[in-house]
């Protein structure tokens, strides 16, 4: 890796906040492209649940202690990120905002925290690792042809990615009513409907329109051209087997030089099989309440995992973080580290190429307010500060 100057932190102060960037983004984004951002799955039950209970829990400050300085680099997996958290992945991106994997692969490299990049996004594995000079991870959907399997880990292993993350919380698609009205497709289906919202979001449109329009790009060798939302739905369903178990996993790991991370764990019994299976790390999540709305929340199962598994693997957790504050209540909580989705997705909708920049300080600039708030001076101190567990 090429050195590194550290990033500068600077927001823009229209936007202080995620919430902030998600109403921007709202008004900025065609609606079908909003509603495939922004929501769950069945009735949003566990999309809200993830946010609300990670704000349950609390923090103890200590005001008297001395205090030398708070820093929030964070090592994972041989390697100092310059925060505890990074971008997870997220499917379809370039259909929120043209060119949005490279934007915020960029922004990522240069503050010094992973990016993650889906098997479904709209850049390719290549470019990606182009960008992040070949630090960014990769997350691989399972596919039905070991084929196509090895094909997808050579390229990753050839592009250099450190981590390959492997999804077992998509045995099925999540049932998702908004996308079902929206006709979504790849490219998006051109209903009258979908014109209409296109035409009200010309800012979308004409970058959209610079960049053309988005396509599986990882996928684009192995897939028909311009496939409609059914025929979509059919190429998905027999290119991915969806349900993970051991006997795929044992083959993975054979293969795959790097760190292998298992993506969805919700329960203590997996963690357990992947210590066995020799995983290197978690990511206790929920897919961001996309898959199952009468599951848990993720912070729940993330106490639980980390309290019995964390001395022997490392513990993860994404779904419901949106603030500094929900990283510090995470990691509190026993996460090591920290991915989020939809905050970066709602910043570069909303300010386009500066959003990836402005979303990472701005979670950097309210992390490093709590922990000189609360005295904790390294990210790995914050287990110190749990009042109340969840």
């Amino acid at each position: 890796m090429s050195e590194q100057k550290k990033k500068e932190i600077k927001i823009n102060t229209a936007y202080p906040s995620v919430s902030d960037l998600r109403t921007k983004a709202q008004k900025k984004i065609p609606k079908f492209a909003f509603e495939y951002l922004d929501g769950g799955c069945n009735e949003d039950v566990n999309l809200h649940k993830n946010t609300s209970e990670i704000r349950k829990v609390e923090l103890l400050p200590s005001y008297l202690s001395k205090h030398s300085g708070s820093s929030m680099k964070t090592k994972l997996f041989g390697r100092t990120y310059d925060a505890p958290f990074g971008i997870a992945p997220v499917g379809l991106q370039g259909l929120m905002w043209p060119n949005a994997p490279e934007i915020l692969a960029k922004a990522a490299f240069e503050h010094n925290v992973p990016f993650v990049l889906s098997t479904v996004s709209t850049s390719s594995i290549e470019r990606i690792a182009e960008i992040t000079e070949g630090n960014a991870w990769f997350q691989l959907y399972h596919p039905t042809e070991n084929r196509l399997r090895d094909d997808l880990i050579k390229r990753a292993a050839e592009a250099e990615c450190p981590v390959l993350v492997i999804l077992c919380d998509v045995p099925t698609f999540g049932f998702r009513p908004r996308d079902i009205r929206n006709g979504l497709a790849m490219p998006p289906k051109m209903t009258l409907k979908n014109i209409l919202q296109v035409l009200g979001k010309p800012h979308w449109a004409l970058e959209t329109l610079k960049h053309g329009q988005p396509n599986f790009e990882t996928l684009k060798p192995y897939m028909p051209k311009n496939l409609d939302l059914k025929q979509l739905g059919k190429f998905m369903d027999q290119t991915f087997s969806g349900r993970l178990n051991e006997e795929k996993i044992k083959p993975i790991r054979d293969m795959w030089p790097g760190k292998l991370v298992l993506k969805g764990v919700a329960n203590e019994t997996d963690a357990e099989k992947a210590i066995q299976l020799g995983v290197d790390g978690l990511i206790v999540s929920n897919h961001g309440g996309r898959q199952l709305d009468a599951g848990e929340s993720t912070i729940k199962p993330l106490s639980r995992i980390a309290e019995k598994y964390g001395d022997q693997i490392t513990v993860m957790m994404d779904s419901g973080i949106r603030s500094g504050p929900d990283i510090a209540r995470s990691m509190a909580s026993g996460a090591a580290f920290t991915f989020m989705g939809r905050s970066f997705m709602y910043g570069v909708a909303a300010l386009g190429k500066q959003g990836g920049d402005h979303t990472i300080s701005l979670l950097k600039t309210e992390l490093q307010q709590v922990m000189e708030q609360i005295c904790c001076e390294d990210v790995m101190d914050f287990k110190k500060h749990l009042i109340k567990k969840y």
